[in-house]
């Protein structure tokens, strides 16, 4: 046998049963990698501010812990305890209401009573108590694996941003690229994730705005729910609707019908398809224009908004990051093969 071959049957067994090592910690190992990609220049930052590179990378986490994830981890929890403690005196309110508010409904809402009576005929206390309970279950196991998670992906993070510079200089040694291809494949994947990760913490702060004002309108504390909606709407699907059906069913439960219709119209009507489905591409485009320069080469805003869409379908809540981290990868990865093509050409 050959000593190339020998050692080619040594890497891959070795790779083999690295991955069965590592497998359980590869998504958080891939999401911090992406993450201290995309915030490379904060890590800058902070190395010649600090000039010292573990105190950079250990601020950089810590940033990162709080701006990102600790926010998010204390409204989860929060959000389990309340569920966990509701009373059933609560659903028994709930049920004489809705019960009453269907049986004499305003009359603009007179057309929906046939099916409304329908709906709510096998409704009752243990029926709601009975899905309020598995709903709990699964927002606490959600919480605590989510917190499980950040907590690895800070880990992570912090060497990614401490060894990183070595471990990319290592990989430019190891894979049969020129120098400069793997340079474009590396700066191509920092731009789009850089514009990725500040767009997705933009919008959140605007969304978390626009519903605390309203929230101040109606005599809520705006600060404390637009932070927590905020949040809250990096949560795929089901983000924004966590936070305001509350308040929907508090105003429902004091009779007041007009402050609970204008919570569910400006909620779906400005947040989440003005601001979110239409402003949101705006926002990517205005930070990928501000972000990169015009040397940089620039993926298509839509991309980059449809790939996070994508992501988040795939793959739940880290797909915001992997969506358009693959995407950025296959892109360079044809534009390199292009390059290489025109050359064969010449």
């Amino acid at each position: 046998m050959k000593p190339q071959y020998f050692v080619a049957i040594l890497f891959a067994t070795s790779l083999y049963w690295m991955y069965l090592l590592y497998a359980p910690f590869l998504l958080m190992m891939t999401i911090a990698a992406l993450l201290a990609i995309s915030t490379s220049n904060i890590q800058d930052f902070f190395e010649s501010l600090l000039k010292n590179k573990f105190l950079a990378a250990l601020l950089s986490s810590f940033l990162l812990a709080v701006l990102f994830f600790v926010p998010l981890g204390y409204f989860l929890a929060a959000l389990t305890i309340k569920l966990n403690s509701l009373e059933p005196e609560v659903f028994q309110h709930i049920e004489i209401y809705v019960k009453n508010f269907i049986e004499t409904p305003p009359e603009y809402l007179l057309f929906l009573k046939p099916y409304a009576v329908n709906a709510i005929k096998d409704i009752n206390v243990d029926s709601l108590a009975s899905l309020a309970i598995p709903m709990a279950g699964k927002v606490g196991s959600f919480s605590a694996g989510y917190l499980k998670n950040a907590f690895l992906v800070i880990i992570f993070y912090f060497f990614s941003q401490y060894n990183g510079a070595y471990i990319i200089e290592f990989i430019k040694r190891v894979v049969q690229m020129s120098v400069d291809e793997t340079t474009l494949l590396v700066k191509e994947l920092s731009s789009v994730m850089s514009v990725v990760f500040y767009s997705i913490i933009v919008n959140a702060m605007f969304q978390g705005i626009l519903f605390g004002v309203a929230i101040s309108y109606m005599g809520y504390n705006g600060l404390l729910f637009g932070v927590m909606y905020g949040f809250a709407s990096l949560i795929p699907v089901v983000g924004g609707t966590i936070m305001w059906l509350p308040f929907v069913l508090f105003e429902l439960s004091k009779a007041n019908e007009a402050g609970a219709i204008f919570i569910v119209t400006y909620s779906i009507v400005v947040i989440s398809i003005i601001a979110d489905t239409f402003l949101k591409p705006l926002i990517i485009k205005e930070i990928n224009k501000r972000l990169l320069k015009e040397d940089d080469a620039r993926m298509n805003e839509l991309v980059i908004f449809f790939s996070i869409l994508a992501g988040l379908a795939t793959f739940g809540f880290w797909g915001m990051i992997l969506g358009p981290a693959i995407t950025a990868f296959f892109l360079t990865i044809l534009k390199l093969f292009e390059a290489r093509t025109k050359e064969c050409v010449k």
